[in-house]
């Protein structure tokens, strides 16, 4: 085994043996992956590092704890020392994922000090001497129900059997091994150590090993063979496929537990980062595994980078959103432009295209109208848009033609705002910035409410919902305006661009004042 004698070093400085204890394998392996950062080592593969640890430790013997389906490999026989800065990491049995810091770690990392705007990869110290992530742990959602319920693997039948060389064992194995995976993966994302996913795949999809020398009974890892094998089994699939998606779902929910809520541009900025990546990752790791679990697997993560990719751009709209509605003058400018709109012409040009109810479209309007004049928030406008969806679908609940009406109620919710903005284009009125701004906000807000009603209804997450259109040209979102008016002494002039520069800049001066928003 390639193992530097630092790493030897660094084991008997923070381990011990000792009778009736017990850690984690996993934790082990994640305590190892940040020492192999701090020093700039390449780390072994988890098999390896099992070897490692017994010819260190001599006698450790490996038990399985823990109930059916939420068992895990430890080492037992073995403990952290007390004085070793590890024995401040929590393990994973004593608390949620979300707190289990890296103390001291030189991981590469979001990091940020006094400001939302500061970030910094090199794990330095702050100037207050402390290190690792500060205040954008704050937030991030609750990690601890992350890792999903691990289904069981359905058992090879007549017509699916096993995989040549493959064993019942073999399959929950693989159970036990994917969840490890996960959690080192969830411990990766809770501490922001972004840049640690593409080595954890590599790891478990063994993409630089070329031999099988990897397996260890001892351990119950998987030689490569084995687990290529075993890709190729269809109950396997089915259950990476199935676990990916909760997954997924669920570190999305940590990563931005609330859209609508402010975030640092530094830490939406480096999920963005980390959605781009994540694909090229995947594939480059699972680069010679059989191609129906590259399928799966890119699948899922696609999803799962569209659906950051979106949530950010969504969260960002709304902070600019922020600033608008909290405006008297530019909320009375636009009720004075609405108030103007023939929104009569607009429902009998939009009526043949998409035969919605005219009482229900004039409700709507006195609706929209009323709640602007309120002044309302931003969580008072996301609370009438969902009450929109909720009635529109209520007739649909139950019925096989849920999702596409959902999707109806979409696409006819963006025809009639294009109509009211080309109205108010037309007539050049002075808060159509305002309006487009709005527009694009509530576009991607009733977005977001309809694939979650879908997932509802289809008992899937909105991860899955949208996994299964992943392998079309994948969503990226480009709107841009710039657009100047004028009205007396106030000056809209808003550009919105969320393309691959990753910015919105909106640009609003009221009697000479001005204010710039820009996702760095």
């Amino acid at each position: 085994t390639r193992v530097s004698p630092t790493t030897v070093q660094w084991l008997l400085e923070n381990y011990e043996t000792a009778e009736g204890v017990s850690l984690p394998r996993s934790t082990l392996y994640n305590h190892y992956l940040r020492h192999c950062y701090d020093n700039k080592l390449d780390p072994v593969n988890a098999a390896s590092f099992g070897k490692l640890i017994r010819s260190v430790f001599l006698g450790l013997r490996t038990r399985r704890l823990g109930t059916r389906g939420n068992s895990k490999y430890h080492y037992y026989g073995i403990r952290v020392k007390a004085g070793s800065l590890l024995s401040q990491i929590p393990s994973d049995d004593d608390v949620s994922p979300r707190s289990s810091l890296a103390s001291g770690s030189g991981a590469k990392r979001l990091r940020i000090s006094g400001t939302a705007g500061n970030t910094s990869g090199n794990g330095n110290k702050d100037d207050n001497g402390s290190t690792g992530p500060a205040p954008l742990q704050e937030y991030l959602g609750d990690g601890s129900q992350a890792i999903p319920d691990f289904p069981e693997v359905d058992p090879p039948q007549p017509g699916c059997p096993l995989p040549a060389l493959c064993s019942l064992d073999d399959l929950d194995t693989f159970r036990s091994v994917y969840r490890e995976h996960c959690e080192a993966f969830l411990d990766a994302i809770v501490n922001l150590e972004f840049a640690t996913i593409e080595t954890l795949w590599r790891e478990f999809w063994r993409s630089q090993e070329h031999s099988n020398g990897d397996e260890c009974e001892e351990e119950k890892y998987l030689s490569k063979t084995k687990l290529y094998m075993l890709s190729k089994f269809r109950p396997i699939q089915e259950f990476v496929k199935r676990v990916d998606f909760l997954f997924y779902q669920n570190l999305v929910q940590v990563l931005i537990p609330d859209v609508l809520r402010p975030i640092p541009s530094s830490l939406t900025q480096a999920i963005r980062n980390f959605a781009k990546g994540l694909e090229s990752w995947l594939s480059s790791a699972m680069q010679g595994c059989p191609s129906d679990m590259i399928d799966i697997k890119v699948s899922a993560v696609c999803a799962f980078a569209q659906t950051l990719r979106r949530y950010t751009s969504l969260n960002h709209l709304a902070q600019a959103a922020r600033a608008v509605l909290q405006n008297s003058v530019q909320i009375n400018q636009m009720l004075t432009d609405l108030n103007r709109v023939d929104f009569h012409n607009v429902q009998e040009q939009a009526s043949w295209v998409c035969q919605c109810d005219g009482s229900l479209v004039a409700r709507l309007e006195a609706d929209f109208k009323a709640t602007l004049q309120q002044q309302n928030s931003l969580e008072q406008w996301a609370a009438w848009l969902k009450a929109v969806v909720a009635t529109v679908l209520k007739p649909y609940q139950g019925s096989p033609n849920f999702t596409t009406a959902a999707r109806q109620l979409l696409l006819k919710w963006s025809f009639y705002s294009s109509m009211v903005i080309r109205d108010l284009t037309l007539r050049s009125a002075a808060s159509f910035g305002s309006f487009h701004l709005i527009r694009l906000l509530y576009d991607e807000y009733m977005f977001y409410l309809i694939e979650h009603q879908v997932a509802l209804a289809t008992g899937e997450t909105p991860i899955a919902v949208m996994g299964e259109k992943c392998n079309t040209v994948p969503l990226d979102y480009e709107v841009s305006a710039n657009l100047t008016t004028r009205n007396g002494p106030t000056t809209n002039k808003i550009d919105v661009n969320t393309n691959n520069e990753d910015q919105i800049l909106i640009h609003q001066d009221v009697h000479h004042m001005s204010k710039r928003l820009k996702m760095s």
